[in-house]
């Protein structure tokens, strides 16, 4: 068993990904109702990108984002400090890089786009993370950020975080490899920022004209933003 705590020591979350690599993408599908499909074919729609386009794809996992994303046409490249991830994905033809998000080993300014998916509240300081991420990307370049966040009404919202804590770990152990690591995961959803917390730290971070959109009646959110030109 591994579970990182909401410290997010980098070893600990690194290793605890190591551990659910193995049946990540099911797990997630199954956790999710289906709904992770949905969710990576918007975020590669909120990113406009095309042919000719240098995409990053952080905190890419087993690289199942990377691979939607490419149907795009542009070049993308999967990025994750989980090589057990990475490896787990090892049959997806796209490029891959082990990589801190708070330390990004591509020099300045290379990237059009850059997209990080149920990731950003994984990293250590997810500010030094935005600011590492507007570094790399182009003037005029594009970040979406795709996330779980707090849902709009009130009922729902309650219900689904007793969904979080009580029926996600319970259904965990039957799909995952190492279920007591979606105690954590639940634990992180529920301590992340809401969505206007989330845009105000965005643009502290280097990006300018923030905006987010909710899906799923704001189970997940999806934060876009443009570095200055």
């Amino acid at each position: 068993m591994s579970r990182a705590s909401l410290e997010k020591n980098p070893h600990d979350v690194a290793s605890m990904f190591d551990a659910v690599a193995k049946r990540y993408d099911l797990t997630n599908t199954v956790l999710s109702l289906g709904q992770d499909r949905f969710w990576r074919r918007e975020t590669k729609s909120a990113l406009r990108i095309g042919p000719g386009d240098k995409v990053l794809d952080l905190a890419a996992g087993t690289a199942v984002s990377t691979v939607e994303l490419a149907k795009s046409g542009a070049w993308c490249v999967a990025a994750d400090f989980s090589v057990g991830m990475l490896a787990a994905g090892a049959s997806r033809q796209v490029p891959k890089v082990a990589g801190d998000a708070t330390r990004l080993p591509f020099a300045d300014e290379v990237f059009d786009a850059v997209t990080i998916s149920f990731g950003l509240r994984n990293v250590v300081d997810h500010k030094a993370g935005l600011r590492e991420m507007a570094r790399v990307t182009k003037p005029g370049g594009r970040l979406v950020v795709c996330e779980f966040s707090t849902p709009t009404n009130r009922l729902f919202s309650t219900v689904y975080k007793e969904y979080l804590m009580k029926a996600l770990p319970a259904m965990a152990t039957a799909v995952s490899s190492n279920p007591e690591a979606y105690v954590y995961l639940a634990e992180s959803i529920r301590a992340w920022p809401t969505q206007a917390e989330l845009a105000r730290q965005i643009g502290e971070a280097g990006w300018s004209d923030v905006r987010w959109r909710n899906l799923t009646g704001g189970i997940v959110a999806l934060h876009a933003a443009t570095k200055p030109a």
